[in-house]
């Protein structure tokens, strides 16, 4: 009996201790992990791999991109072609605006060749030609493009045409052959309005848009 009671004592003893080590259990803490019982329980299914996104829906077009009248024209556009993107091609445009422009004001009629259509391209040349007879030098700077908007947009079997409404901002002064100013300022900038037409087509493997009518807005 006296033998129960001692082994019994040292049970509760043992107990004691266990508890002062490892706490009071509150709820909250991680479960413990249990060890496999055989290597096809500690085995880890494999998940099933992602589906394969399907292709790509073109995205509708940015309203703020383009003239309410338009709006028709680029939707016939994305039908034809999915691959058109309103903004992406404004950006480009806006980039084509100002590398021609910068051409023509240096008179570099070859610097614009590849961007422009043949009649345009003439119309550039010619231009050029007389302001160097008169002696004349360009020495504009465009500030800022202050926006670009599709104002009109139509395609015709595979041929796409896209009018571009440009305001920008241009500090004009036209120099003489002795360099000295004779109209402008370039202290002054000058809004301006632009349309201009940029044709592709869609059928060819060539992304670059032509150039092929200017016209100043009023």
């Amino acid at each position: 009996m006296t033998a129960i009671v001692i082994l019994a004592l040292v049970a509760l003893f043992i107990g004691l201790r266990l508890y002062s080590v490892l706490g009071e259990r509150t709820g909250h803490e991680q479960p413990i992990l249990k060890p496999a019982d055989s290597e096809a329980d500690a085995r880890v299914e494999p998940r099933p791999a992602p589906r394969a996104a399907g292709p790509a829906m073109p995205s509708e077009p940015d309203e703020l991109a383009y003239l309410p009248t338009a709006g028709p024209g680029v939707r016939a556009m994305l039908a034809s072609d999915p691959t058109f993107d309103v903004a992406r091609f404004l950006e480009g445009s806006k980039g084509a605006y100002r590398l021609i422009l910068e051409a023509f004001w240096k008179g570099d009629v070859e610097a614009m060749r590849p961007y422009v259509d043949g009649h345009v391209l003439e119309t550039f040349a010619s231009a050029v030609e007389q302001r160097t007879k008169d002696g004349l030098v360009l020495d504009n700077r465009l500030v800022a493009i202050d926006q670009a908007l599709v104002a009109a947009a139509e395609i015709e079997r595979s041929v796409a045409l896209v009018t571009v409404r440009f305001e920008a901002d241009i500090a004009a002064i036209t120099r003489n052959a002795a360099g000295e100013v004779v109209a402008g300022s370039l202290s002054d900038a000058i809004q301006t309005r632009d349309r201009w037409t940029f044709r592709r087509d869609i059928s060819s493997r060539d992304p670059n848009w032509l150039l092929v009518e200017t016209d100043e807005e009023e």
